[in-house]
């Protein structure tokens, strides 16, 4: 329960809210992480958060993207390079990537769901060769928001199919319009051999989860990341329960054939 110093190597404004930085740890290496997994980041004097780990940076630090929607996020996002956080983790359960190996595979995201898919893109089109069409789906609010708009363009060079939607366009905006779930019937895949990996707010998750089943894609092959209050990231408060399960040990992955039913009861 402990956070370890880490110091801010560097800080990347993507949006207006919204930042990347790149966590070093004051003394020794950054744990192994699995693309999906979370740590808990603490700004001190404020509070702790959990953020999903965005990538690695070349020096073996931790990447991780946070918008700034309250006090403890808004802290973190105010960091400069060489000042210090608490890092605990990394936790929860990743993407199932390996599992993918052989198949078509589908990632969807809306918003900043794209922070934690991004690793699972750069695995797999560095490992290009062990996958069949790699298709990315990314959603954001305009095109002001979209995040990661020149990785986005790379990924399409690195031989991915790259589709993005936005639902308020600009003037400049000569692309589709609309939710991302309007993608789905656009892009190349053999649904009974296609793994996805979908990640952003529940309703879109809920919806994408659902067209791709509709296309024949197996429940259990597409996966989401949950989100959830998480306050201790140990199974010891409660707070992040999801009907039978907690989502930082039990997630924050999980295959629709679990969440699906759980996803399909409104909260009161």
């Amino acid at each position: 329960m402990t956070p370890v110093l880490y110091r801010v190597r560097s800080r990347r404004p993507d949006r207006v809210d919204t930042v990347t930085l790149t966590l070093e740890p004051v003394r020794g290496d950054c744990p192994p992480f699995l693309p999906g997994q979370f740590t808990m980041l603490y700004a001190p004097g404020v509070g702790e958060i959990p953020v999903s780990i965005s990538g690695r940076s070349r020096s073996g630090g931790y990447a991780q993207t946070i918008r700034a929607v309250g006090a403890v996020s808004a802290a973190l996002c105010g960091k400069r390079p060489g000042e210090v956080v608490g890092v605990r983790g990394p936790y929860g359960h990743g993407w199932g990537v390996p599992a993918a190996a052989g198949l078509d595979v589908v990632v969807a995201a809306g918003g900043l769901g794209i922070a934690p898919l991004r690793p699972v893109v750069r695995a797999l089109l560095a490992g290009r060769d062990r996958y069949g069409r790699v298709s990315v789906i990314a959603g954001a609010r305009s095109p002001a928001t979209l995040m990661y708009p020149r990785e986005l363009a790379r990924w399409s060079r690195q031989g991915a199919d790259v589709q993005v939607i936005v639902d308020h366009p600009d003037h400049a905006w000569h692309g589709p319009v609309g939710l991302v779930t309007r993608l789905v019937d656009r892009i190349v895949f053999e649904p009974r051999r296609t793994h996805a990996f979908v990640c952003g707010p529940e309703a879109m998750m809920r919806a994408t989860a659902e067209e791709l089943l509709r296309r024949g894609v197996a429940p259990g092959r597409v996966e989401l990341s949950l989100e959830r209050n998480m306050k201790c990231a140990v199974v010891r408060c409660g707070h992040c329960q999801f009907g039978p399960l907690f989502v930082c040990e039990d997630g924050p992955v999980l295959g629709y054939d679990r969440a699906g039913p759980m996803l399909a009861v409104a909260e009161l």
